[in-house]
This record gives structure tokens, C-alpha cells and sequence, in this order.
């Protein structure tokens, strides 16, 4: 009796002992270690953002093409150099432009030495109807020879009107043929940095089909921000929005901007044919549901340093909110209350080892840590991983 009464105490003595140990290891783990940790109430900064990834482009530019058709004779700039307004970029091989404005040039002559001609045949005319009409008036001559004369004067009248449209006709085809030669030296239209090139010299350019572009020149400030945010945060960016980015060259640097305009449709049509010409059933599936519309927003930014180039990737921030020293915990520290909207449960455990629920309001957010409005003071720890309690 003696020896089983002995036993029980001791084995009622071990239990005590792992209740105890147990107990303290569930109120003092370390965060992380244990589904059972806690985290402190503390101070500090927040910031509710949404966040995007873009492209860098320039504000300004404009594509230069040719309009006349030709050989390249001759490429003033490389890539990279600084141009100025009216300056001479390239020349191409004149030679049928210029063949073609002599050509228009020969023919107005012809066509004045004509209408000379004509002029004197007028005269002729007008005096031989002068001579018909005193004779008609002394009854000297007969009506037929009358009329005969008045016809040749106005047949000689309308050559002469005929050959003055055609001159006419040749002169605006000749300020063609003009400007057509000038489109042979291309100048610059605006002053800035030529960003690519497309052409070399010696290449045989058509722009009888279309225009071939030859250059871009663009100006490197400011620069704009493609950025592409999801259907699912575009609602909380707004025009004028405070922004900033990031881009793998700046390292911590960062860019300050804001949001200019956001485009109302994505920058180009879902891709329907990317299902493979399935069935009905399968474009309507999963397929179709993965699909994540991007809409795009536009930020400039001025780059006096040229730190910033065109085709750069960039991960923008898109500020909601900011709030300095005000109370924070971890998201996961809270959890979801049945009335939704800024309400949160918090499980608090007491200087006891007593853990209570708490009803707690929350403000900003930045997707790992939330501020806390009420409910909570600093110093308090919060459970992590921890059952919802019904009770203290």
C-alpha cells in the first residue's frame, strides 16, 4: 500500500511539473517558433500603398521618316548625340527630284512660249474682226465674213484662257516637285537626343507605300512612368495620387511623382486567340478565369541627371495613406470581425497569463502590419496562431 501510494504522488508530482513547464513555454515562446507566440503593441510608421510594376518612357519625342524616295547619301548623327531644332540630320541621293523639278521648269516655258504665240494670234484676230465690223457698217462686206471674224477672235481668246490654267497646273506641280526635292535633306523638328536609328548609309528608301522611319529624338526630361496596376487596385489609385518608384539601376534611390492620368481601357485587347482554338466549354474555364486585366497609369518625372533611361522597369508606389508613430501589430495578429469594415478581434494576454478578447478598430495598413485606432495600448501582447477565445 505504501509502495502505490508513493507512486501516485510522484506521478502526481511529474504532472504538475509539465503542466507548469508547459504553461510557461505557451506564455514565453518566441514569435515564429510556436503557433501559440505573441507580439507586442508598438510604435512606428506606416504607409498604405499599391504597388505596380512599369516602364520609363520619354514625355517627348517624335519619330522622324522620309518623304521623298532615294538613297541615303549621307547620316549626320549616331545614336546618343544632342541635336538642335533645325539641324541637318540626313541627305538623300537628289538626283530624281532634281531631274523631275527641271523637267517642270521646261514645261512652264513651253507652255508661256505657247501662250505668247497665242497672244499674238489674239491680236490678229481682234484686228481682222475690227476691219469686218467698219466694212459691215458701210455695208461693204457680207455678215458671213463678219461672223468668221468674231469666232476667230473668241476661239484664240479661250487657247489663250487654256494655256494660262496649264500654266497654272505646271506652277503647282512645280511647287511640288520643289518641296518634294527639299524633302531630301531632313532636318530636325525638335531639339533632343537621338534615342535610336534605323536606317545606315547607302540604304534605298521607298516612300511611294509608306513613310520609313529613319530616327527618334526624344527629350530625356521629364520622363513618363508606364505603370500597369491590376483590375483589383485600380479602384484605390486616383489622379493626382502621391507616388514614387524604384528601378534595379537606382538602387535605394528613389523617384518622387505623381499620378497624371490613368487610361480608361487596357493598353491593348485580351488575347482571344490564346485558348488555341479550343471549345466553347474550354475558353470559358479556367483558362479564361487566370487572365489578369492590367490598366495603365501615367506618372512623369523630371530627369536632370539622365540616372533615368528609356525602357527602364520600375515598381511603383501608389500612397494612399501615411501615419508616423502611431501604434501598430502584425496583420496576423488580428483577426476577421463579423461586422467587417475597420473592427478586428485581438486575443491580449494579461500580466496574469490571462488571455482576453478584444474588440480593436484599425486604420492604415500596408499589407503586413495594421495601425491601431483603439482598443489596444503599447506594451500589450497579442497571441498569434491562437483558437479565438469565448471567454477570458
Amino acid at each position: 500500500m505504501r509502495r502505490s501510494s508513493t507512486r501516485r504522488r510522484a506521478a502526481l508530482y511529474s504532472l504538475g511539473l509539465l503542466s507548469l513547464g508547459a504553461l510557461l513555454a505557451w506564455t514565453t515562446l518566441p514569435a515564429g517558433s510556436d503557433p501559440l507566440s505573441t507580439v507586442a503593441v508598438t510604435r512606428g510608421d506606416i504607409e498604405s500603398s499599391v504597388t505596380a510594376l512599369g516602364t520609363l518612357q520619354p514625355r517627348r519625342y517624335v519619330d522622324v521618316g522620309v518623304q521623298a524616295s532615294g538613297q541615303i547619301r549621307k547620316l549626320h548623327v549616331e545614336v546618343g548625340d544632342q541635336v538642335k531644332e533645325g539641324q541637318l540630320l540626313v541627305e538623300i541621293d537628289p538626283s530624281t527630284q532634281q531631274a523631275k523639278l527641271d523637267a517642270g521648269r521646261f514645261s512652264i516655258e513651253n507652255l508661256n512660249a505657247q501662250l505668247d504665240e497665242q497672244k499674238a494670234q489674239y491680236q490678229l484676230a481682234e484686228q481682222r474682226y475690227k476691219r469686218q465690223r467698219n466694212l459691215a457698217a458701210g455695208g461693204a462686206t457680207r455678215e458671213e465674213d463678219l461672223q468668221s471674224a468674231q469666232t476667230q477672235l473668241k476661239v484664240t481668246q479661250a487657247r489663250i484662257d487654256m494655256y494660262r490654267a496649264q500654266i497654272r497646273q505646271a506652277q503647282a506641280n512645280l511647287r511640288s516637285d520643289e518641296a518634294e526635292l527639299g524633302y531630301t535633306r531632313i532636318y530636325a523638328p525638335m531639339s533632343g537626343t537621338v534615342v535610336a536609328v534605323d536606317a545606315r548609309e547607302g540604304q534605298t528608301l521607298n516612300a511611294q507605300q509608306q513613310t520609313p522611319l529613319i530616327l527618334r529624338i526624344a527629350k530625356l526630361s521629364p520622363m513618363t512612368v508606364w505603370a500597369q496596376v491590376s483590375e483589383a487596385d485600380i479602384g484605390h489609385v486616383k489622379p493626382g495620387m502621391t507616388a514614387y518608384f524604384t528601378t534595379l539601376a537606382g538602387g535605394k534611390r528613389r523617384w518622387a511623382s505623381s499620378v497624371r492620368q490613368i487610361l480608361p481601357v487596357p493598353p491593348k485587347p485580351l488575347d482571344q486567340t490564346s485558348q488555341g482554338g479550343g471549345s466553347p466549354a474550354s475558353a470559358s474555364g479556367s483558362g479564361a478565369s487566370s487572365k489578369v486585366v492590367l490598366y495603365t497609369v501615367l506618372l512623369d518625372v523630371d530627369n536632370p541627371d539622365n540616372a533615368l533611361m528609356a525602357q527602364m522597369t520600375t515598381q511603383v508606389f501608389f500612397v494612399a495613406g501615411r501615419a508616423s508613430k502611431v501604434l501598430t501589430v502584425p496583420v496576423a495578429a488580428l483577426d476577421e470581425h463579423a461586422d467587417g469594415n475597420d473592427l478586428r478581434i485581438a486575443q491580449v494576454l494579461d500580466s496574469n497569463g490571462t488571455v482576453n478578447q478584444r474588440q480593436v478598430r484599425t486604420g492604415l495598413s500596408d499589407r503586413l502590419r495594421v495601425q491601431v485606432l483603439d482598443g489596444l495600448t503599447e506594451g500589450e501582447r497579442l497571441l498569434i496562431g491562437a483558437p479565438a477565445a469565448s471567454g477570458g
